[in-house]
């Protein structure tokens, strides 16, 4: 059984707090007040509140910076402030203590709309702690919980690691800001990629580092493979310098510090199928037999996938799919970013910039270059014509 929300109460209200406190009794939440706010934490870190209350209208001005300082302790951080705000204060308090709340309600709150807000604020925190903070999506504890969820269900699933090779080598190479750059386009090229040829419900998560999770079902996941792939393999080599491009690998040192000539950067992506409850049991289990199947995997070169089947183990009787760049056609593809850039319509440091915004939001990036003022929509029109004009050729 899970353990009750607890939710400090701060406010020298004696009404506000016996009503608050009835209804979230009620409601199965563990209640604590306190009448006023004391300019030290350590009893609230203590106390390991889920959410807290302020009410302003009734806390002195300067017992106010309670918010300031739960929100610069790294420990409190991630506590959720709700305030409680009399509407005649509400500009003149609200701009003064913006910096340290979540959310506020007009005072006197509604019981219902306050847990409304608890709960969210409370999901809101959740997923802001454990997402991963470069790619903003969910880690390694949404995922393990997730997959849980479909284990515990009786539909059938598949879930997909993927996992960058020579990731290490290009970031040691060309340094973790280009290295970062990766990783986010590889983060919005997998959304992309669900989006187009997954299922409304499928997940997606950022373990670590170059390791990515999706779920999707067994119907789904061969072309979600083959659809990532084959961005990847068109877009990736465009974070390398034209040269490293025109020789298809990069000069490093390897595990064993010999310098040697590294592959360009490829992706490996094992899946497991789940058709029956039968199949597994729990998420050790999975992670099993995706161990299995990377290791497998690790012995191609390029970009590829394979799926297991519960058919048996991996011993060669369902051979990993190889996706390669035929000769030539790298040299056919350009994205619009590469076009605009090698055109001096603008340079890295803005490219750089419009790319995180595209990224993260998932706007054409087209449009943001024009937005930000980078360009104007006739260099867009021009260089999307260069390009639609080298894929035809």
């Amino acid at each position: 059984m899970a353990a009750a929300r607890k939710i400090l109460i701060i406010t020298s209200d004696k009404n506000l707090r016996e009503v608050l406190k009835f209804c979230f009794d009620g409601w199965g939440y563990e209640v604590v007040l306190s009448s006023a706010a004391a300019s030290d934490i350590a009893p609230i870190k203590k106390l390991a509140p889920d959410v807290i209350i302020v009410d302003v209208h009734s806390a002195k001005r300067t017992d106010l910076e309670i918010c300031r300082l739960l929100k610069d302790d790294f420990l409190t951080a991630y506590i959720p402030v709700i305030t409680l705000i009399d509407k005649r204060q509400l500009r003149s308090q609200l701009l003064s203590i913006k910096q340290g709340i979540d959310d506020y309600l007009i005072k006197p709150p509604d019981p219902l709309d306050l847990r409304v807000r608890i709960e969210m604020a409370l999901k809101r925190a959740q997923h802001s702690l454990f997402s991963t903070p470069l790619t903003g999506l969910p880690g390694g504890r949404l995922i393990e919980d997730t997959l849980g969820d479909r284990l515990a269900g009786d539909g059938p699933f598949s879930f997909g690691y993927l996992d960058i090779d020579n990731f290490k080598y290009f970031n040691d190479t060309y340094g973790y800001v280009k290295g970062d750059r990766v990783i986010m386009q590889a983060a919005y090229m997998l959304y992309t990629t669900i989006s187009k040829a997954g299922n409304r419900g499928d997940f997606i998560g950022h373990i670590g580092g170059d390791d990515f999770a999706f779920l999707t079902t067994p119907d789904k996941q061969n072309a979600i493979c083959q659809l990532f792939i084959s961005q990847f393999n068109r877009i990736m080599p465009f974070h390398y310098t034209k040269d490293d491009r025109a020789n298809g690998f990069i000069i490093a040192r390897d595990r064993t510090h010999t310098i040697k000539n590294i592959p360009l950067m490829s992706v490996s992506i094992a899946v497991v199928n789940r058709n029956t409850q039968a199949d597994f049991k729990n998420t050790i289990e999975i992670n099993e037999k995706i161990a299995e199947v990377k290791r497998y995997l690790k012995g191609f070169a390029g970009s590829k996938f394979m799926a297991d089947r519960r058919s048996g183990g991996v011993d060669g009787r369902q051979s990993a799919q190889i996706y390669r760049i035929e000769t030539g056609a790298k040299d056919l593809y350009r994205p619009l970013g590469q076009i605009i850039l090698e055109r001096g319509d603008i340079d890295a440091q803005k490219l750089d910039e419009a790319l995180t915004v595209h990224w993260r939001r998932g706007v054409r990036l087209g449009e943001i270059l024009t937005d930000l003022g980078f360009v104007s929509e006739r260099q867009v029109a021009e260089a999307l014509n260069e390009a639609r004009s080298a894929a035809g050729a």
